[in-house]
């Protein structure tokens, strides 16, 4: 795999020979589509990498909105950092159980909250796994430890903007959803939702950034990707997905491959879809 990177992507390799630094903190961030049955809390709590918090992306979010897990107050985000022990100095890992799929969304919500120092694990829990290295059902013995925030708020997108691009073409629009949803021939996993995409984007599904271990690309496929879905990489760029998960997959990967200007749509379809005064598109 492409050399680690603290700032955004580590290989479980790296991950053991660090695991016992006194100023890492490790993230479980696993988390399903609501069509799933499965609790990742309670697959934490069966087993988890040693030293590894939990991260509930549904519950640390800003609970007033009727939008899924969006962007939590930054109050709230320093205080449940600040309960798990995470805080100003520490570099933090974040991996979920799918490879990498909504750890990415972490890693995007502390950068947002203008925390650099922290990575995906690379594979995630399947490659750790893979590999024979070993887990846990032990809490790690956590201390408050103080955060300093400062949001970054040119990181994040709202639905005027995105339908202000939409309608301008100033930002490219790039919807990481699977091809048959984009195109509206798929049901959305939430009722209620219309099928279809915002006019004008254009679809990278967040899949074809993952090799088959599902560990990310080499920077040079992730920019092959971006080009042959017709990105323009010397534009700026919004992502945006079902629900604000597998954006932050794209922006991840727009990071590794140095794109200077994107940011990730936080509402979503989940937002975009419900409301029928917002224009659809249908097709590829």
């Amino acid at each position: 795999m492409p050399q680690s990177d603290p700032k955004t992507l580590v290989s479980t390799d790296w991950l053991a020979q660090h695991l016992d630094d006194p100023d890492l903190r490790l993230l479980d961030a696993s988390w399903y589509l609501p069509n799933v049955d499965r609790d990742p809390k309670a697959d934490y709590t069966e087993a988890h990498i040693r030293g590894a918090r939990f991260f509930d992306i549904d519950d640390i979010a800003d609970l007033r909105s009727e939008l899924p897990h969006m962007v939590p107050p930054v109050e709230k985000f320093m205080s449940r950092m600040r309960a798990m022990g995470v805080g100003d100095g520490h570099q933090v890992v974040v991996y979920d159980s799918a490879g990498i799929f909504s750890a990415p969304r972490v890693w995007w919500l502390f950068r947002l909250m203008g925390k650099s120092d922290i990575a995906v694990l690379d594979g995630g829990l399947p490659k750790w796994l893979a590999e024979g290295r070993p887990v846990t059902n032990t809490r790690p013995l956590v201390r408050d430890r103080h955060m300093t925030v400062t949001r970054q708020n040119d990181m994040v997108k709202d639905v005027t903007q995105v339908a202000a691009a939409s309608k301008l073409g100033d930002w490219q629009i790039v919807d990481a959803r699977a091809a048959d949803r984009f195109r509206g021939e798929a049901p959305e996993p939430r009722p209620g939702l219309r099928m279809g995409h915002i006019p004008g984007s254009k679809n990278v599904p967040w899949g074809e950034l993952l090799n088959a271990d599902q560990t990310m690309k080499s920077p040079a496929d992730l920019a092959a990707v971006f080009t042959a879905a017709g990105i323009d990489l010397d534009k700026p760029v919004i992502s945006t997905c079902g629900s604000g998960i597998n954006a932050c997959i794209l922006d991840l990967a727009l990071t590794r491959i140095g794109h200077p200007r994107h940011a990730v749509y936080d509402g979503a379809w989940a937002e975009w879809g419900m409301y029928n005064d917002l224009r659809i598109a249908t097709g590829a």
